[in-house]
């Protein structure tokens, strides 16, 4: 014996479906995002997760948890993805300022001949010398986790806008005699 057909009621005004058929066309959406928006709007239409599921191409049980999120959350906020669980960071707000402070001075001042920071030299840097300054997070550090970490705090170690440093202990009577 055949189960009956469960329906599955979603509520959606005329601004929500403009909203799912403008997602649905998108070109520079999320790929998830427009593949729901077009399984809301097709079960709207034709209400069977069968038929759907064949129109778009994917599962019959895809179809099915897409509307069932879509019933729970609401039409819009179902096309986004639900946050994984992930890992939690592993590095501490205090080694990340640390390492923010670092990147703000020179290398020089690190016992480094280099005028600038890079991200490889300040990875290695953290590495050797964090968990000595008592930041044993920063044992395992990466080059790409330092790019994250500096990103964030909108620092560019390796671009400077003005470079201006006074060599010569003359120069103040010599400017004003050109002056």
């Amino acid at each position: 014996m055949v189960a009956a057909r469960r329906v599955i009621t979603l509520s959606i005004d005329c601004d929500q479906r403009r909203a799912l058929v403008d997602i649905s066309r998108s070109r520079s959406e999320a790929t998830g995002r427009v593949e729901r928006a077009r399984m809301i709007i097709a079960y709207l239409d034709t209400p069977s997760a069968y038929v759907v599921a064949r129109q778009i191409g994917v599962s019959q049980q895809t179809v099915t948890r897409c509307l069932e999120r879509a019933a729970e959350l609401g039409v819009l906020a179902a096309l986004d993805d639900r946050p994984r669980a992930g890992r939690d960071a592993v590095i501490t707000r205090e080694a990340r300022a640390w390492l923010v402070s670092l990147a703000r001075a020179k290398p020089i001042a690190s016992g480094y001949p280099h005028e600038l920071w890079t991200t490889r030299l300040l990875a290695a840097h953290a590495r050797n010398h964090g968990p000595q300054a008592g930041h044993p997070s920063l044992a395992k550090l990466a080059q790409g986790t330092v790019c994250k970490i500096l990103a964030a705090h909108e620092i560019k170690p390796h671009k400077i806008r003005y470079y201006v440093e006074q060599r010569d202990p003359d120069f103040e009577p010599k400017m004003a005699e050109v002056l």
